[in-house]
């Protein structure tokens, strides 16, 4: 393959992981699932560096995998259930807050603050307008009027109101949009 061919035809065009991302809140289910992680293995799970161990034994550790499970659950939900994004969000920033407490301050921190962007940017997440396919016309032999043509004409023109302008108690001492200050 040279640089003057393209790409083999067997590569897709379009993406359709990307087109499936730009449909759902993707990086708040994300960042929702990384946030879970943290709380549910930090209780169980013991850090070797070298000689040292780290273990973070608690009697917690039970609601500590409640809460990290749920968040993994949810940000599964965000994935393949957008229409719920809402409702996932809010349960998502409140189980984060409850693993405060609960699960050795939220996994240290880290699985809670992942947690809170990832509820939050569901909660702001909405999905795209839907794209609306131009309309092909068909060419009547008519020459069109461009809109340069139509803005040169009306350049030094203000814009002029018809007769079904009706004044109403809020314009009628606008003076026809002049202002009277001086």
């Amino acid at each position: 393959m040279s640089a003057e061919n393209p790409a083999s035809r067997e590569v897709p065009q379009d993406n359709r992981f990307k087109v499936w991302r730009q449909t759902r809140p993707f990086w708040a289910g994300l960042f929702t699932i990384i946030g879970g992680i943290p709380i549910a293995y930090l209780p169980y799970g013991d850090l070797r560096l070298g000689n040292i161990i780290f273990a973070m034994k608690t009697t917690a550790g039970s609601t500590a995998l409640i809460i990290g499970v749920l968040l993994v659950t949810l940000g599964l939900t965000m994935w393949f259930q957008p229409i719920v994004r809402i409702f996932a969000g809010v349960a998502a920033i409140v189980l984060g807050l409850v693993s405060i407490p609960v699960s050795n301050f939220g996994g240290f921190v880290i699985g809670f603050l992942f947690a809170l962007v990832g509820g939050g940017m569901s909660i702001a997440w909405a999905p795209a307008p839907p794209v609306e396919e131009a309309v092909d016309t068909e060419d009547d032999g008519e020459p069109e009027a461009s809109a340069e043509a139509g803005a040169v004409l009306t350049a030094g023109l203000p814009e002029q109101r018809g007769p079904e302008h009706h004044a109403t108690d809020k314009t009628i001492d606008a003076n026809g949009g002049r202002n009277s200050a001086g």
